[in-house]
């Protein structure tokens, strides 16, 4: 499956994160590409906020991972400062998916340790617009 977007602006972003947070259950991973401020961290913000999370949502930049509580547990992941793919072994990403929602910024490190259904999520810069592909 393969949807594409086109983000006119913040609220579109809103909207985009409105209608795919329902979709979502414990167990599904997220990832999502995209050059600095494509605006992942804002989707990613938005979308807690759909699942059910009050508190602030922030990149894990620095962190390398935080976590939430909304509809059910969120792992929201950032792997820019990671380096080799056994770094991302000692975060034990095989042990996060299973009981919560799991959302991964710049996931090419972990490409082959994602499961099978993970959503692919490509935010791009289209001259000022921002295209959005989705693919299952």
């Amino acid at each position: 499956m393969q949807e594409e977007r086109i983000l006119k602006s913040e609220n579109d972003t809103i909207e985009f994160a409105k209608q795919f947070a329902p979709k979502l259950k414990k167990g599904d991973v997220v990832a999502l590409y995209g050059e600095l401020g494509t605006g992942k961290t804002f989707f990613t913000q938005q979308l807690c906020k759909f699942l059910g999370v009050r508190e602030n949502v922030s990149s894990p930049s620095y962190v390398l991972m935080n976590e939430y509580m909304g509809t059910c547990v969120i792992r929201h992941l950032d792997l820019y400062r990671i380096d080799t793919a056994e770094e991302v072994l000692e975060l034990g990403l095989y042990d996060l998916y299973e009981d919560a929602i799991t959302i991964i910024e710049w996931p090419e490190i972990a490409e082959g340790m994602m499961p099978e259904n993970t959503i692919h999520i490509y935010f791009e810069f289209i001259n000022s617009d921002r295209r959005v592909k989705i693919r299952k």
